[in-house]
């Protein structure tokens, strides 16, 4: 019988778009949106400028879908007993995320730089908020708020002061995990129940117990390990024409940029 061969070209295409993006991601990081080249994007990517058009028609469209990433590209977390739990996990898997993911920083990033005044920089705020909104909706339905809270206040709340939080941190050196740790111990007794307060986790690392369960800190460290091995494998595997992302985790951008 005759069996169909996987989409070749299509993948390596995949392929192409996720280099060029998460070397963008490196750069516009490092650099703003200003001041980052795209040369510095191919040459990380070792794709060529035609490459970079193909799928991304400007260094707008390129920063625009970094910037998209952050909504796009979210984990799931476990299910929890308490949709209140929930609510505070999504802050705590994005500062998990924060920490891991390049892609996640440089979205952050670019949300806040005066630069580039036609990308929109409102999308993942709104989307945030709507998707908090909607969960602590569910939370209220459920008896877990305390009377006459409105879901998408504190929903707003939340959103406002976890991008100041993040400013602050990277501006004072601060742990950000244990700032939004503090932020959640805080708010949630003002929005929920006692006995729901009570049961919350709100403690630092909890980004990676939700994604991974009881054994965060240690799936995390295997799945990071993991993945970087995968991606550094598809660094250096040849394609026609292509190439694969020369930086990961640990990576600077000076190595990444050979100099």
């Amino acid at each position: 019988m005759r069996t169909e061969r996987p989409p070749v070209k299509q993948d390596r295409a995949v392929r192409t778009r996720q280099a060029i993006l998460e070397a963008a991601a490196t750069v516009f990081e490092a650099y703003g949106y200003d001041t980052a080249k795209l040369s510095d994007i191919v040459n990380i990517a070792k794709v060529t400028k035609g490459a970079l058009y193909f799928h991304f028609g400007s260094k707008e469209a390129l920063a625009q879908a970094v910037i998209d990433a952050q909504n796009q590209e979210r984990p799931q977390a476990l299910p929890q007993e308490y949709k209140a739990q929930e609510f505070l996990d999504m802050g705590m898997v994005f500062c998990h995320q924060l920490r891991h993911d390049v892609l996640m920083r440089a979205s952050a990033r670019l949300t806040l730089d005066r630069a580039g005044p036609t990308l929109d920089k409102a999308a993942p705020y709104q989307a945030w908020i709507a998707l908090h909104t909607e969960v602590l909706a569910e939370a209220k339905r459920r008896g877990e708020l305390l009377p006459g809270v409105d879901p998408a206040v504190p929903s707003q709340l939340i959103v406002g002061a976890y991008a100041g939080l993040n400013t602050m941190s990277q501006t004072l050196g601060l742990d950000m995990d244990r700032q939004v740790s503090e932020l959640y111990s805080h708010v949630m007794p003002s929005v929920v129940v006692p006995a729901v307060a009570i049961r919350l986790d709100t403690a630092p690392g909890r980004g990676a117990r939700a994604l991974f369960g009881g054994r965060g800190a240690h799936e995390c460290r295997e799945g990071c390990a993991t993945g970087v091995a995968s991606h550094e494998a598809d660094a250096g595997r040849e394609f026609p024409g292509d190439g694969g992302v020369a930086t990961g985790p640990g990576v600077s951008l000076r190595e990444a940029l050979g100099a």
